[in-house]
């Protein structure tokens, strides 16, 4: 079971999925123009050699290199002592000399400056450059190296989870900007170049075919990979998959690998999904993921899991989209889809699997309006759909910012966690309107976990808001203390409703 575009199908697959950025230590985009010069490959008899090297210049100026530091940093942990807890009070504050705390404690610790590596695409040449999410992830500062050698400090645009993607820029003029090619157009068995900086070894380019397309990677994301054997390697993660002409078709982001090394399976974002991730960026400051409202599994999935049950199945195919169940209140509950119904095309494109499935979704916005091919008792219908956002409707879902709360806020003082016997938290120091106003909370509280993460500090208040503004369900659930010690409860909505 599962839900459409958000969620990887599971794979029967016994190797892990690895990230392929450097591990941590301690220390306008251009498209395919009318005409473009033919390689020399284009025109290359079968069997014999293929000469990537039109592809490697064209493409090597494009990718960069970007270096993530994350710098020291002083957090307070937890950590348990029962002993220490027993012996101050072996009765656990049952006489009211203490408060019974299971011996928790806590103390500072200066964390270590980390470094990782990474690649990424130059989109443009005013200085925008595309990278994986899990590259500039947790960035204090972010580096960017030229194929030139030369050096730019670079700062964060957007970036989405999801899909792995991230648009960040530099202060540049004049960059060499990579091609965009339409990564729907690339066939199996192409040949193609991975081009980024693996292991340390800066401005590597590697060749091999595609693989698959359309590959479903149980990454609890995106669902819709393009899979080469060209070797991808830690350090490859945002940088490109370019076709025998130069032009970029897809983002390398991960391998398959037990051990964290190239073995031959190596998975790039298609630049189908990726041109409707960086204008959402752009326009909105996060995706805009539309939805299908439904739940379920490719149709041969299906039927050889109902076999194993002893059941014999006709669908009337063996290929498509089976649909399990159909979310309450969305897009295809609306249409008329039900449960045992089977998608067979969308806009008239063939739909053979969940990766299919992902891949057209994915380019969509909540609004949209597609055309739906299925079969129900073997028949065929129609049915058109208006895609809806994760919140149930069509509006443009917008990344909230703490400003939204009204208020300000800091980091308890040691004296207060002495007195109220806590270990962290946030006092909010002032109520202006806002949230907050709305929702009734008080200037003095402490706020000490919402939505069930712990808030410690003003960045972890900052990265919730931030999530659940553009959840299914955008409302903070915020736990906390009074000054008086009384515990407290609220609930924050955060849409305009």
């Amino acid at each position: 079971m599962k839900k459409i575009v958000n969620i990887a199908v599971p794979t029967s697959a016994l190797v892990a999925v690895v990230f392929s950025v450097a591990a941590f230590n301690n220390t306008n985009a251009a498209t395919s123009p009318e005409q473009v010069p033919s390689p020399v490959v284009s025109s290359a008899p079968a069997g014999q050699p293929v000469d990537l090297t039109y592809a490697a210049e064209k493409s090597l100026p494009s990718v960069v290199y970007i270096k993530n530091t994350q710098n020291s940093k002083i957090q307070t942990v937890e950590y348990s002592d029962p002993f220490e807890d027993f012996f101050s009070d072996p009765f656990g504050g049952f006489f009211g000399r203490g408060q019974g705390n299971g011996g928790r404690r806590q103390r500072q610790v200066q964390t270590p400056k980390r470094q990782a590596a990474g690649s990424g695409v130059i989109i443009s040449a005013d200085g925008f450059i595309v990278t994986n999410n899990h590259v500039v992830d947790g960035a204090d500062e972010l580096t960017v190296t030229l194929n030139d050698n030369k050096e730019y400090s670079a700062r964060i645009i957007g970036a989405d989870a999801t899909t792995d993607l991230a648009l960040i820029k530099i202060d540049a003029k004049q960059l060499p900007a990579i091609i965009i090619a339409n990564s729907d157009d690339v066939k199996v068995g192409e040949w193609v170049l991975a081009v980024g900086n693996p292991l340390g070894l800066n401005n590597t380019v590697t060749a091999g075919i595609v693989s698959a397309k359309a590959r479903s990677m149980n990454t609890g994301g995106i669902t819709s990979m393009i899979q080469t054997d060209a070797a991808i390697n830690q350090g490859n993660s945002g940088g490109a998959l370019v076709n025998t002409r130069g032009e970029l078709i897809g983002i390398n982001a991960m391998l398959a690998s037990p051990n964290g090394s190239n073995i031959g399976y190596g998975f790039a974002i298609p630049t189908s999904i990726m041109n409707k991730v960086v204008d959402d960026l752009k326009k909105f400051g996060t995706v805009q993921r539309a939805m299908i409202g439904i739940k379920g599994s490719d149709v041969n999935a299906y039927v050889d899991n109902e076999k194993e049950k002893g059941k014999e199945v006709d669908l009337g195919t063996m290929e498509g989209i089976y649909i399990a169940e159909v979310v309450e209140d969305g897009a295809a509950a609306e249409a008329g889809l039900k449960e045992g119904d089977v998608i067979t095309h969308i806009d008239g494109q063939k739909i053979k699997s969940f990766g299919e499935l992902q891949n057209v979704i994915a380019q969509k916005r909540p609004g949209d309006k597609i055309n739906i091919n299925y079969l129900r008792n073997k028949k065929q219908q129609k049915a058109t759909l208006t895609l809806r956002n994760e919140q149930g409707n069509t509006k443009v879902v917008k990344n909230a910012d703490i400003d939204v709360l009204g208020g300000q806020f800091r980091a308890i003082t040691d004296q207060q966690k002495e007195q109220l016997n806590i270990g962290y938290g946030l006092e909010v120091l002032k109520v202006n309107g806002g949230k907050l106003k709305d929702a009734g909370v008080p200037k003095g509280f402490i706020i000490q976990r919402i939505n069930e993460q712990s808030v410690k500090s003003i960045d972890d208040l900052q990265k919730i808001v931030k999530e659940a503004s553009t959840s299914k369900e955008p409302v903070l659930y915020i736990q906390g203390i009074y000054p008086t010690g009384k515990k407290g409860y609220f609930a924050v909505p955060l849409s305009e409703e």
